[in-house]
């Protein structure tokens, strides 16, 4: 048994959650040296593409693990613990600009975002000398990063996590800086011609654009979004952020939202206020949908990883839950919503511990993880059965 939470509107029911490991893998690819994602290019290739720590971009093409990088930016960066080569997004009109998008921390260990283009002789090599800053901003340490990005598939723009920096995390309620929050940029324009370091345009929409705080910001109070996502139905997006001492986050942000939402932290974990100075008790802090508590029988909770909603077609089960999981203890949950609360499945633990640090999908929505030096493809149920709730949610 493991014990997880069950926010709803109203405050937490604690649920106990029994059910056999009904998800599986199946191996694509192996030989990867610290893969943090999987993405697709959107091309109708079927091409799958891994992101490994070190500065390399990897293709996997029919289930071959190509030895040529796709990009090879190992001498831009700095690598090791929670540095690196952290995310890829590609343009929703990658089939024709050949742009995608990476998140890198660079050799000052500061946070880089930067545009590149595809080669014209070879749609598995990129160029490596077309590197266009879209965005870069300074990271006080080494952890706490952030680095995932991803195209919204409702309004088309970027947006970007990052972590608190592990240095002030009052960064993460300052609407003046760009740590602790996720961020939401239009990659298509420049608001900013006299700016090398800026070469975006802001939505107007955003809620910061205006009034005081910083114009690129979507949502706050983020420790450190590792990982998030878009449903790619209908453009919610779900955040997985790490933890501190008790609570690891899973967050969601619905497609409707007008952005502004605020996550609590440092003031708040989960829903246990911190006490810290500056912190007002009564919020704001939007509570998780799910959260994972440290420190409980037969599990070995860490760190978030944030999933996706799966909308492929191969599971017919699966269709419309949200998959994530601990990088530590290795343990599947899905989720979605009901009612006023959210139904949460513990789905078993597929891999060992300290394993899983990102997933992705292929272009018809099918999942995978990557862990360890492993590129796999997540199996699932054709129906959900046997699921025992507690605490009066049925």
């Amino acid at each position: 048994m493991k014990i997880l939470f069950w926010f709803c509107l109203v405050g937490t029911t604690q649920v106990l959650l029994a059910q056999p490991a009904f998800l599986g893998t199946e191996n694509v690819a192996n030989g990867f040296s610290s893969p943090v994602s999987v993405t697709h290019a959107g091309d109708g290739s079927n091409r799958l593409f891994v992101t490994q720590q070190g500065g390399q971009i990897k293709v996997v093409e029919n289930g071959i693990h190509l030895p040529t990088p796709f990009l090879d930016i190992s001498a831009l960066i700095s690598s090791g613990g929670e540095q690196g080569l952290l995310g890829l997004a590609f343009h929703p009109n990658y089939s024709n600009n050949g742009y995608f998008y990476v998140n890198y921390t660079d050799n000052n260990g500061d946070t880089v975002v930067a545009r590149y283009t595809v080669s014209d002789a070879d749609i598995n090599l990129a160029n490596p000398s077309s590197a266009y800053i879209v965005l870069t901003f300074d990271q006080p340490f080494g952890a706490h990063n952030g680095g995932d990005l991803h195209f919204s598939p409702n309004d088309g723009y970027l947006y970007i996590s990052s972590g608190d920096g592990s240095g002030d995390p009052m960064a993460s309620q300052d609407i003046n800086s760009l740590l602790g929050k996720i961020l939401r940029i239009d990659v298509d324009g420049d608001d900013f011609p006299a700016d090398p370091n800026k070469n975006h345009a802001i939505p107007p929409d955003n809620p910061y654009v205006g009034i005081n705080g910083a114009d690129e910001i979507w949502v706050s109070g983020l420790r450190n979004p590792w990982r998030f996502s878009f449903d790619r139905l209908n453009g919610d997006l779900f955040i997985g952020d790490v933890g501190e001492d008790t609570w690891e986050e899973f967050n969601h942000v619905p497609a409707t939202s007008s952005g502004g939402e605020n996550f609590g932290w440092p003031c708040f974990e989960g829903a246990d206020a911190s006490g810290l100075s500056g912190c007002d008790p009564n919020g704001p802090n939007e509570l998780p949908f799910a959260a994972l508590q440290h420190n409980q029988p037969n599990s070995n909770y860490c760190t978030a990883v944030g999933g996706y909603r799966y909308r492929g077609s191969e599971f017919s089960g699966l269709y419309g839950w949200y998959l994530f999981t601990d990088w530590c203890d290795g343990t599947y949950f899905v989720a979605r919503p009901l009612g006023m609360a959210w139904e949460i499945h513990d789905m078993g633990t597929l891999i060992g511990g300290f394993a899983v640090t990102g997933m992705g999908e292929d272009e018809n929505g099918e999942l995978y993880a990557v862990a360890w030096s492993a590129l796999m493809k997540i199996t699932g149920p054709t129906e959900m059965d046997d699921v025992i709730f507690i605490d009066g949610f049925e």
